[in-house]
């Protein structure tokens, strides 16, 4: 008797879905944090808005709590007030500065806030705040002196005459308690505005695409735009006294820290800030240079600012983008291949699937970031998370589309040879899908690499880093030292999965 060689397709092979998450996936699921991303339990945080003040803010009172002995750590960019506040509130930042008038009419709003108790209201969130640090950064709003002197324009009231002029306000003034809709109705203003980023308004004033802006009092870039500051005749905006904000617990957990903050109570007259953010936004300097050259002169101490090269910043980057999208990534194929097949093969349950995974994909990357921040905290964990939902829409469907595609008489086939159902998906059907599932995970790639560049926004690093600060300082060589890595990285993860198509699938297969 000869011995017969078993059929091809009865050799035991394993599907490609699986074999691509053990061969390019696994890896990343244990790839080391960047010594960036990490940070001793004993370190201490301190967060900035995504504005260039507040960065240099958060780089002194950091500078200052290293020379007391601390260590401690800054997170910049990391958005807004209520973003700060609450990142705040549960302890994923030990400190940030804020400013009074925000705490009373934005985030306190809701809360009776006697004119001199604010520190009492502070406490019963757990939180303490230092004495004002010398400057009032109040909003205001701004237009070019020439277009005001034209119009006769000096104050906010004077717009009601000029209904045809175009507004355009940072996002978070659009929808601040003591913002764009409660000033429209201080002083009947008939316009309508529109959000834009902050720094990018400036840009659009000075080309004429907008007519009038928000402003911080002490912006750098009111003197270099040759900007009119319109009165505020009916004192709509409150004072914005400079503060520090930090956990109560630092002064039992980490006094010196407290001591630290309140080095800079008192120490910052208007002009002086300005000419700080004239540093950064005009001179282009690193924020945490300034704000070690202005402590060591003030506070004569001998502070450095480890600042990186960019082949360094570079590496950082590279590291921590790799890590989000490379775990997201292997969550959403270990989760959306399964739900694939669940879609296409339970007809109850198959539909809901597919509207859930759709509806996940329709929520902006942004707001689903920021949507994951108060279960899950700041940093990796909820970017991950996000980035991993985010992916689901392509793999799921593919999956689906390549199991309903196959021809019934491949599946008759399948059948005749006795396997049974767990044996044809797992022999037969998933490596017929492969190429539509391959497909679908680089449609994911692409979308995971982009979206990723959004947790910088929540203190995930990456490529995102480097464009934020960008925007902020108008430098388009940092706007480049994030989009043009994210590119090349996805040049070369789609070159990847090329390769690992033609070497998976079966040649009959393959295009």
């Amino acid at each position: 008797m000869h011995n017969r060689r078993p059929p091809r397709h009865e050799t035991a092979i394993m599907p490609l879905p699986a074999r691509f998450v053990l061969v390019v996936v696994l890896p990343f699921l244990f790839c080391p944090p960047s010594a960036q991303g990490q940070a001793a339990d004993s370190s201490l945080t301190v967060g900035s808005k995504k504005f260039t003040e507040n960065v240099i803010l958060g780089w002194m009172t950091t500078h200052l709590m290293r020379a007391e002995g601390l260590l401690a750590t800054h997170r910049e960019q990391l958005g807004g007030s209520r973003f700060l506040w609450e990142a705040l509130r549960r302890g994923d930042i030990d400190a940030y500065p804020e400013y009074t008038g925000t705490l009373r009419r934005e985030i306190l709003a809701g809360s009776t806030v006697p004119r001199d108790a604010l520190a009492d209201t502070l406490a019963r969130y757990g939180l303490a705040m230092t004495a004002p640090l010398g400057f009032n950064n109040t909003y205001a709003l701004g237009m070019r002196a020439a277009q005001a002197d034209s119009l006769d324009i000096a104050t906010i009231g004077d717009l009601r005459d000029h209904p045809d002029l175009q507004f355009g306000f940072s996002n978070e003034f659009m929808d601040r308690g003591d913002g764009w809709p409660s000033l429209k109705a201080a002083y009947d203003l008939p316009q309508s505005a529109r959000g834009i980023d902050h720094d990018i308004a400036y840009r659009g004033l000075a080309n004429g695409d907008i007519d009038v802006i928000d402003l911080y009092s002490t912006d750098a870039k009111i003197e270099r735009y040759d900007l009119r500051v319109l009165r505020d005749s009916k004192r709509h905006f409150p004072s914005y006294q400079a503060v520090v904000l930090y956990r109560r617990d630092l002064q039992t957990r980490a006094p010196a820290a407290v001591t630290a903050l309140k080095r800079l109570e008192n120490q910052l007259p208007a002009d002086t800030m300005q000419a700080l953010n004239a540093r950064s936004q005009i001179e282009q300097r690193d924020e945490a240079k300034v704000a070690a050259a202005f402590v060591n002169r003030t506070f004569d101490l001998n502070t450095t600012a480890d600042v990186e090269t960019r082949g360094e910043r570079l590496r950082r980057y590279t590291t921590d983008h790799l890590f989000l999208v490379g775990v997201s990534l292997g969550l959403a194929i270990l989760f959306g291949i399964p739900l694939g097949i669940v879609a296409a093969k339970r007809r109850i349950l198959g539909p809901g699937v597919l509207i859930v995974v759709g509806v996940i994909y329709t929520i902006p990357a942004l707001a689903l970031l920021a949507m994951m921040v108060p279960p899950l905290g700041l940093g990796r964990v909820p970017a991950v998370t996000a980035l991993a939902l985010y992916s689901l829409l392509p793999i799921v469907w593919t999956t689906y589309t390549g199991l309903k595609d196959i021809s019934g008489p491949l599946r008759e086939s399948a059948e005749a040879l006795g396997l049974s159902a767990p044996a044809r998906l797992w022999r037969v059907e998933l490596p017929l899908a492969g190429r539509s599932i391959l497909a679908g995970i680089k449609i994911a790639v692409i979308i995971n690499i982009g979206a990723a560049t959004l947790g910088a926004l929540i203190g995930a690093g990456g490529y995102g880093q480097p464009i934020l600060t960008g925007i902020r300082r108008a430098n388009l060589g940092l706007i480049l030292e994030g989009t043009v890595p994210a590119a090349v990285l996805t040049i070369l993860a789609l070159a990847l999965l090329e390769g690992l198509e033609r070497g998976l699938l079966p040649r009959s297969m393959q295009s």
